[in-house]
This record gives structure tokens, sequence and C-alpha cells, in this order.
């Protein structure tokens, strides 16, 4: 027996296995190669990899295990061959360019799957050019938009990456509505009126009790974000409110350089994208001037300016400082916006500023700034994921 997971961030799986106690192989299908639109799902496959069944009932089991397939369908002899000598089909970059879709999604998912991080940037090239080969193709989106994440989560990130796969999966949902796989890798970054489910509220209790057994818990490479913690919201009145702004009159001086960048993705709703969304900023130091943050000082803070008609999630976010003085990591905020009434539209940006304190360089002046940004929305009263 093995499994087959649908999953962006294989590690997760093997905590899961690690807490649960599973000792069967699972592989890892992140590009729905498979092309199931739903899970769960129970392949019957023989000797010869050969697929007999597909959702088989007690019947169709009972046949199968008495089934002599005999060998005529053997694998073929040099897949077995490789696979045995670590040999990995891994495009070389004088091998001759795609002509076809089939040609470019095959380049695009050898890279992906046995090229490692290194040779990500080739993958995501390979599925764009698919793309833009048949633009029309949902499959190549959604490939495309599962490249892109596993960039962002890599050595290799930049820093558009996830928005862009986000952009990616919605282009790929909107071509095929029905296909529920690349629906849930939307909604596993969306706002919570959207969720069917908390992705991956077993986290905590699964570390907890692997901890409990004299075991250390698998280190995950990608920590879940709030959004994928986050369970479903049925009522949102209780949840939307807002407080007063850290600095209405616009007095603090912009980090114009900018020492902190900011990141955005907009993760819209499955539903209907003028419903509402799920917005994603990442606060990043400016290595290129070795900003760091200063945690003598007050922690970040980021106001959202709520506009008429729209409710939020909150509209005063705030991370305290880790202990150390001074700190390079990234800071991330979540927070959603709804609209219950997404027939009228009178905007086409949502704005917000943010407020920290920054030093430049080792010994450098350390700094109180506010940073504004805006989060773009379509004009059709939804918002733009890819922007």
């Amino acid at each position: 027996m093995v499994g087959i997971i649908q999953e962006q961030h294989p590690d997760r799986c093997r905590l899961f296995m690690q807490w649960k106690l599973m000792n069967w192989p699972i592989l890892v299908d992140s590009l729905n190669r498979l092309g199931v639109s739903a899970v769960p799902i129970t392949l019957l496959i023989d000797e010869s990899g050969i697929v007999r069944s597909v959702g088989p009932d007690e019947a169709d089991l009972a046949a199968f295990l008495k089934a002599d397939f005999g060998s005529s369908e053997e694998p073929d002899v040099n897949d077995i061959e490789r696979m045995n000598d670590g040999v990995f089909p891994v495009p070389d970059k004088d091998s001759a360019i795609p002509e076809s879709l089939n040609e470019w999604v095959k380049r695009g998912v050898d890279l992906f799957e046995w090229g490692g991080e290194s040779q990500l940037d080739g993958a995501v090239h390979a599925f764009e050019q698919a793309v833009q080969h048949s633009p029309d193709d949902g499959t190549a989106h959604f490939q495309l938009g599962v490249a892109y994440r596993r960039r962002y989560d890599s050595a290799y990130s930049r820093a558009t990456d996830f928005s862009r796969a986000v952009s990616e999966w919605s282009k790929a949902l909107a071509i095929d509505p029905n296909q529920y796989i690349w629906r849930r890798r939307i909604q596993q970054y969306g706002p919570r009126l959207d969720k069917p489910y908390s992705f991956y509220d077993w986290v905590h209790e699964a570390r907890n009790e692997i901890l409990k057994r004299g075991e250390v818990p698998i280190t995950l490479r990608t920590e879940p974000s709030g959004a994928e913690f986050a369970w479903p919201l049925a009522d949102h009145e209780a949840e939307f409110r807002e407080s007063v702004p850290g600095d209405p009159d616009g007095r603090i001086t912009r980090d114009d350089r900018p020492f902190i960048s900011i990141e955005k993705t907009i993760v819209p709703s499955t539903r209907n994208n003028r419903e509402g969304a799920r917005v994603h900023l990442i606060f990043r130091p400016n290595t290129s001037v070795k900003a760091h943050w200063n945690n003598e000082a007050a922690g970040l803070t980021v106001w959202i300016n709520r506009p008429v008609g729209w409710e939020l999630s909150g509209s005063t976010y705030t991370i305290e400082n880790p202990p150390e003085p001074v700190s390079h990591e990234s800071r991330r905020i979540e927070f959603e916006l709804f609209r219950p009434h997404p027939e009228i539209f009178d905007h086409e940006k949502v704005n917000g500023y943010a407020l920290y304190y920054v030093c430049e360089d080792i010994d450098g002046n350390c700094l109180y700034r506010r940073q504004d940004f805006s989060i773009p929305m379509i004009k059709t009263g939804g918002f733009d994921p890819g922007r």
C-alpha cells in the first residue's frame, strides 16, 4: 500500500506521518499530475504499475486480488534502470527547445521534480512557456502557480512569487471551477469566509504528542501561516472592527529608501472575489543597506484604512519585538476584507501604512519611520492577486 498527497509542502505530510505512526510510503503529487479534481480516491495498481481500477468497490477489489494480469505489460526497462541508478530526467542547458505544450510541461515537470532548488528558475520558465503556448489550459496555469510557490519557499525566492502563484491558481480555477484540488490550494491561504476547514490546525497537537513520546518533531521548512491555521468564519460581524490610527495626521517621516520592503499577496475568495480576500503582508529589512529591526523600541504596527462599504477583520495589527536588541527576520501580518454588498464598487485600492523602528548598517542611525502602501482592486469590485 502507498499513499499519494496533493500537497504543496511535503514535509508537513512527514510530520503528520510521524504523529500518526504511519510506516507506509507516501508519494507526492504537488503538480497534480494524477489529474484528479477531488480527493480521496483509491487506485488499484498491479505489479507492473498498471492502474486497473479507479474508485473500486468491494467486488472490484476481490476481483483484483484474484486476477492474474500476466507479464505482457511490463514497465519500460530503461525507466527502471534509470530510477535504480539515480539518474533522473533533468534537461541540460543545451537540450532542444520544446515546441509544444506537452513538451514544455514535460520539461517543467522534470526540472521541478528532479532538478532540486537550483533548477526552479528553469521549471518556472518552462511552465511560463506552456501557459503562453496554451493560455486556456488550466493545468498549465495551476502547475506554474505550484512552481512559483515552491520557488518562493526556497533559497531562490523572489518577492513576487507568492502573489504570482495565487494569480495563476485563480486563472486555473476560472478555467475549470469544478477542480477542487486547485480551489483548495487558494482557500489554504484565503479568507475565513471561504474556508471549508482549518488546513493545519493539527500541527500544534502533533508536535506536543510527538514530544511527549520522547521524539523530536520533524522540522518544517515553511511554517504554516495564520491563514493556514485559521478556521472558517460563518459570521463576519463579530470579527470585523476598527481602531484609532497611530499617525492620523501623517507627521511621521516616510521611509522612502526604503529600509523595509513590503511584499503584498492578495488571496481572493474562490466563491466570488468581490466578496472578500485575505491579504498577506511580509516586511523584510533591506539587505542592500544592511538594514535591521531596532528591537529596543516599539514593535511593528500596521494600520489599514477601511474603504466605505467594506469591513475589516481588524484595522490595527502589531508584532512584538524578539528579545535580542537587533534582528533581521521577516515579519508577517495577515488581515481580511469583506464586502457585504459586492454589487457596489467605489474604490480601486485599499490604503494602509506601517510604523516601525529600523536601523541602517551595523552602527548606523536608528529611525522611526512610516511606509504607506495600497492593496489594488480590479474594477469589477474584486481583488487582483497578480499585482
